[in-house]
């Protein structure tokens, strides 16, 4: 508004620059209030007139339709600003209600829990969302610390719904069942009765009774990475591949669970393919194996927030699909 004065007044009226006087008004409405976008708005109403009556436009047309168009803008920057204060309202509204659901599907894991030290990080592929199809849990039950990770097919609110389901299943199973092949059937029931057309969810399952051994129980989803005290890097790879949960109906053996040595100085990463799949500007895979380097920090999570800011730095902008990682470590002493 002070350019266009500035320039009306050294260039003189013929220049007809006058009407812009309403971009004042109409950015206003972009980033202010409706209160802020209305003084705004007489600002520029008053600058309008002043400038109108100094080049002396007034009785012809030109001053007239300056002055219409000063109004007009900031009536339509009125309505604007009243609409999108009304959807910030609704889309705040909206996120605590995302938040609340993320403390109750996500809710923050345990740092220790038996022999264990764990750390997880969660990363959404939609922008401003913070959860979506991918899962984790972390139950400590008289039967041992168990874990889960799991995958959802799809994206969007059914997903959502559906890790809900399972993360729900796997709560009550992991009190209630002595086997962890158990916990896997009702995880397996609970995910017949809810999926669909073909739908299915990827997950591990784990089991620490802090004797030095860890089981695990894979439904088709990536193999858990090692890294053994001594340096030894490796992947978790069950004897048989099984199909995801949900698809029990075509009739397959349900997979078996296998056990490996778990040691002071021993961390298993457990993680979806949004980790291992996520590609480069060239189309190369995360190289997993190659950044377990980056598990070395002292503090668990400070170690796996280190994994994922490379995972970030590695794909170069957002993340083409939901990435969890839950980190365990197997400590030293009770």
């Amino acid at each position: 508004m002070a350019m266009v004065a500035a320039v009306d007044v050294s260039a003189g009226p013929d220049v007809g620059f006058l009407p812009l006087v309403s971009l004042g008004p109409a950015f206003a409405s972009l980033t202010g209030g409706w209160r802020r976008t209305a003084l705004i708005g007489a600002l520029a109403l008053l600058l309008c007139a002043g400038l109108g009556l100094y080049d002396g436009l007034f009785p012809h047309r030109r001053g007239w339709t300056a002055l219409l168009s000063v109004v007009g803008v900031t009536a339509a920057g009125l309505v604007a600003a009243v609409i999108r204060q009304r959807r910030e309202r609704e889309l705040a509204d909206v996120r605590s209600v995302a938040e609340a659901a993320q403390r109750v599907l996500l809710r923050p894991v345990p740092q220790i829990a038996g022999r264990l030290r764990l750390a997880v990080s969660y990363t959404s592929a939609v922008a401003e969302a913070r959860i979506g199809g991918d899962l984790y849990e972390v139950v400590a039950t008289p039967h041992g610390v168990r874990t889960l990770i799991g995958d959802v097919q799809g994206k969007g609110l059914d997903a959502v719904e559906t890790a809900a389901v399972v993360v729900g299943a796997f709560r009550e199973a992991a009190y209630d069942e002595a086997a962890l092949t158990a916990v896997g059937d009702r995880l397996e029931r609970a995910s017949a009765r809810h999926l669909t057309d073909e739908k299915f969810v990827t997950a591990v399952l784990t089991e620490s009774q802090g004797t030095g051994v860890l089981t695990l129980l894979n439904y088709g989803h990536p193999a858990p990475l090692t890294v053994k005290g001594n340096g030894d890097i490796g992947f978790l790879v069950p004897p048989e591949r099984a199909l995801p949960l949900g698809l029990a109906l075509h009739n397959t053996s349900a997979p078996r669970p296998h056990t490996v040595p778990f040691a002071p100085g021993d961390q298993v990463l457990l993680y979806t393919d949004g980790v291992s799949e996520a590609r480069d500007a060239y189309g190369h895979f995360y190289p997993l194996e190659q950044r377990a380097g980056l598990l070395k920090e002292a503090d668990p999570q400070t170690a796996v927030e280190a994994l994922r800011q490379d995972l970030v730095a590695h794909a170069q902008g957002p993340l083409h699909d939901d990435a969890a990682m839950l980190l365990m470590r197997y400590r030293d002493g009770c």
